[in-house]
């Protein structure tokens, strides 16, 4: 499928909508098995909202990540209110947004993108989602030492909620070893040194570890 065709697909569910229905939508890869268009569109509905939540895929649509950006407007100017953004556009989008709250920008991630007068905002609750869950589901969790495997965007969230839920250090792996180190850098910066590194020897690290969290696609 080519661009045109792609952007012709986001176009669609606004071509279709009724008058008032907020768009909605997911940009990622292989997110066939998504199940946010139901869960978003039955809980809209139990708040009263007429709300179309769309799925794009970009294996589906054959276009490369790249294109988040021309998706994004596409989007907009259908008259999109909002999309979610996932893995691989979580960090490609950042350089199509008008604007980052100050958690996006401080993770350098968007996985919500919200549309209002003409301009693009780009936002991140992954980390907040996680540091949520782990204090409700996991609430007496020892948290002095943490493996993370996955260093992109979700990595970076995951990291942010960990400290955030007082995590004392978090080693990093990543496939990409500078990305993992770029990371931790970054985690040095908000949360003080020595308590994110990169790490090189998983097997040791896990062994000494108090918990592990995959944080890849």
């Amino acid at each position: 499928m080519s661009l045109s065709s792609a952007i012709d697909a986001i176009r669609a569910p606004a071509a279709r909508a009724n008058p008032g229905t907020v768009l909605t939508g997911l940009i990622g890869a292989g997110i066939g098995p998504s199940l946010s268009p139901p869960l978003h569109e039955t809980e809209a509905r139990r708040l009263g909202i007429d709300l179309v939540y769309a799925r794009f895929d970009l294996d589906e649509l054959g276009v490369p990540a790249s294109e988040v950006g021309s998706l994004l407007a596409a989007a907009r100017d259908a008259g999109y209110r909002g999309l979610n953004i996932t893995h691989p556009c979580k960090q490609l989008v950042l350089e199509h947004l008008d604007e980052l709250s100050p958690d996006a920008a401080a993770l350098a991630a968007v996985n919500t993108v919200v549309f209002e007068d003409g301009r693009a905002a780009g936002h991140n609750t992954d980390w907040s989602g996680f540091a949520r869950g782990l204090r409700t589901g996991l609430p007496d969790v020892d948290l002095g030492s943490v493996v993370l495997l996955g260093a992109g965007g979700a990595g970076a969230a995951v990291a942010h909620g960990l400290f955030t839920a007082g995590a004392g250090r978090v080693r990093i792996f990543d496939l990409d070893a500078a990305r993992a180190a770029e990371l931790a850098a970054a985690l040095a910066g908000r949360f003080g040194t020595g308590r994110a590194s990169a790490g090189t020897d998983l097997e040791a690290a896990v062994g000494a570890a108090d918990g592990l969290v995959h944080a890849t696609p």
